[in-house]
């Protein structure tokens, strides 16, 4: 049953795929940017960016998604910790596409491109093109070239690279401040992702390094402008994300007292009885050898381009440390 299922799954792709590339646009064909806002997932906390087509004249309403990648890929984990994660460009019907979003309550918002016919001809061409087997696959960097970046490139390259925005948004700021904002100041997995950060996070980024965001990339072409001072965007209904935030009986600096609190009233009991808890150094310990060894692994021998070993590694030690000075100090 299965099989039958799956076959049936492939041959309905095969002729949708078959469908595009019997398609050229018609007149009335109309090219959109849509961004999708966060959802709960720590993957979907930065939103998602993505191309419609649409052309009434061929019945066409098609998404391409360049964020399609397998969970069943062989050694998945192990590539993905090694920066090694292969994502595809994806299509499907607009109605398929929103089913997610819908179900989950999450705004998209679209932004349709002010192009004219032979312009939207190369960009569908040009997706198309991309779309092949042996095109649609790239090595996903979230940063340098993900689901955002791709769209982005692909529309310069079709305008001759004329777009100029006004939009300042944070320039100026660094990669680590663009993340905090989208996983919360506050959170545990800010914390986390801030241990395995090093110096190369705290750059400052151009204009255009800030676009590996979705939204950043929406307000950017919002305000963009071709070389003859034609607004790029032809409709513009947008709004920005709104983002989660980290209550504060949840939020790791309230974690951080409660251990150091832990730690001191450990130490003060070993002072009374004059002996070292040497189980606690374990429990501590190990788990921050792990993460220091994880840390050098993705330095040296992965391809993720901000981790590395900074200061912040040293905040696990040195609370341990103030708290353990009731037993040392004498």
């Amino acid at each position: 049953m299965y099989n039958r299922i799956r076959t049936y799954i492939l041959c309905l792709l095969m002729g949708f795929s078959a469908t595009l590339m019997a398609q050229t646009l018609s007149e009335d064909a109309r090219i959109s940017l849509l961004t999708c806002t966060p959802g709960e997932e720590l993957y979907a906390r930065y939103g998602h960016t993505a191309i419609r087509i649409q052309d009434p004249a061929h019945g066409l309403d098609v998404v391409f998604n360049y964020g399609i990648f397998d969970f069943n890929t062989d050694h998945f984990y192990w590539k993905f910790v090694k920066g090694e994660t292969w994502y595809e460009l994806g299509a499907s019907s607009y109605r398929w596409f929103m089913r997610e979003y819908v179900a989950t309550h999450r705004p998209v918002y679209e932004q349709t491109l002010n192009l004219d016919a032979s312009q939207r001809e190369a960009l569908w061409q040009a997706l198309l093109e991309n779309y092949q087997p042996q095109n649609r696959y790239y090595l996903y960097n979230f940063v340098f070239d993900n689901c955002a970046t791709r769209p982005y490139v692909l529309i310069s390259k079709v305008l001759g690279d004329t777009i100029s925005s006004d939009y300042m948004g944070y320039t100026g700021t660094t990669y680590r401040s663009f993340i905090r904002h989208y996983t919360g100041g506050l959170s545990w997995s800010n914390a986390g992702i801030n241990l395995l950060f090093g110096p190369k996070a705290d750059q400052a980024m151009s204009s255009e390094q800030r676009l590996f965001l979705p939204e950043e990339l929406m307000l950017y072409l919002a305000q963009a402008k071709l070389q003859n001072g034609t607004p790029l965007i032809g409709k513009n209904d947008i709004a920005p994300f709104a983002v989660a935030t980290t209550p504060w009986y949840a939020s790791w600096p309230l974690g951080l007292v409660l251990y150091a609190l832990i730690v001191a009233f450990i130490s003060y009991y070993d002072r009374r009885r004059g002996r070292w808890s040497w189980g606690l150094e374990l429990a501590v310990g190990i788990p921050y050898l792990l993460l220091l060894i994880l840390v050098c692994f993705l330095t040296f021998f992965s391809l993720h381009p901000l981790v590395g070993f900074g200061w912040r590694l040293l905040i696990i030690p040195a609370t341990h440390l103030c708290a353990r000075l009731i037993y040392i100090v004498r």
